[in-house]
């Protein structure tokens, strides 16, 4: 276990232990009723608190009161933030990058917090932010086609669209599309591909010896947009610096790609990480796109959102009226509290 702000070297990432919570790019899931312990998860990931300093030196950088989802903690961890608002002092600009992996109908609102953030820092930045989209992961970690997971993928670009980004300084692009169009892409790709041993991606993600190729390979997609170099029609060769907005559980992609980054001559892109919203079910896990009832869709009506919430939503209330009026609710643990925190 590594100490507050103390960063992993490759060779020693690793997946959870059995008694940690599990969090990691495709489950996330806790023993405990109040979720994921996020005190320990940094220390495991070796990343820094956001803390009240940050807080209040992101205000006096932007002139502007911190957005509700910093100030009541949904965003609390990070990678070299400091770095990006010094540059920022300096009169060196940065861009955005954050994305999507499509693989249902609609998002969920779980989904938006990232989206929402990202669009409040684009908006007192003024900046620019690429969104990637990545229908090739979900085509080699879900049952789906690839024109099933290209679909989603334009499906769920309209839920991205209608947060309301910058349409003159936003770029959102799918795995599938942009790979063919840009061979700079693809050379970074192939750059943070030979930088990274099948030993070494075995012990951050978890691949055994019965995982598809397409698999081993892909973290380096996903990093790839961390390097300027990936978007030439936006930044030419410049390499400039980048800031990701994501849920913790991506971290893994990150720690890696800040690991390669200054051997292929690339500023280490900095990250903002995000608390997960908890399924209908409690905070042991969070929402999935997979289980219809634990998420509630963008798409879903006010009536049947009405439902999920009276039928699914774990409550903190006691198991008697009395002790109720005596005790008091466990706000901690209650679904509904928790989703007006994010959102009210």
């Amino acid at each position: 276990m590594t100490t507050n702000g103390e960063e992993p070297q490759i060779e020693n990432l690793k997946l959870a232990d059995p008694e940690e919570d599990v969090v990691n790019p495709w489950s996330v899931s806790s023993s405990s009723q109040e979720g994921v312990d996020y005190d320990k998860l940094i220390k495991r990931f070796g990343s820094s608190k956001l803390d009240q300093e940050l807080i209040e030196r992101w205000e006096k950088v932007t002139g502007k009161p911190a957005h509700h989802l910093l100030r009541r903690g949904m965003f609390f961890s990070h990678r070299d933030v400091h770095t990006i608002l010094t540059n920022f002092e300096q009169g060196k600009s940065f861009y955005l990058y954050t994305g999507r992996g499509p693989s249902s109908e609609s998002m969920h609102v779980g989904h938006l917090i990232p989206f929402i953030f990202t669009k409040w820092i684009q908006d007192i930045f003024n900046v620019p932010l690429v969104i990637q989209l990545t229908d090739d992961e979900k085509f080699l970690w879900k049952d789906l086609t690839v024109e099933e997971a290209t679909r989603l993928a334009h499906q769920n670009a309209k839920d991205i669209i209608a947060i309301g980004f910058d349409v003159e300084k936003t770029f959102i692009f799918s795995d599938y599309t942009y790979m063919g169009q840009c061979p700079e892409f693809y050379r970074n790709i192939s750059r943070i591909q030979k930088c990274v041993t099948f030993n070494q991606v075995k012990g951050i993600f978890g691949f055994g010896d019965s995982d598809v190729i397409g698999k081993i390979a892909f973290p380096a997609i996903q990093a790839a947009p961390s390097f300027s170099t990936s978007f030439p029609l936006i930044f030419g060769a410049a390499k400039v610096p980048c800031l990701i907005p994501c849920a913790i559980d991506q971290d893994p992609y990150f720690r890696m790609t800040r690991d390669v980054a200054p051997r292929l001559g690339f500023p280490k892109p900095a990250l903002l990480h995000s608390t997960f919203i908890p399924a209908l079910q409690g905070a042991n896990t969070k929402m999935s796109a997979s289980d219809n009832n634990t998420a509630i869709f963008l798409t879903d009506t006010p009536k049947q959102i009405k439902t999920k919430v009276n039928k699914y939503a774990f409550s903190g209330g006691q198991a008697s009226v009395e002790e109720h009026r005596k005790l008091g609710g466990d706000c901690k643990v209650d679904v509904s509290y928790q989703y007006l925190r994010y959102f009210l």
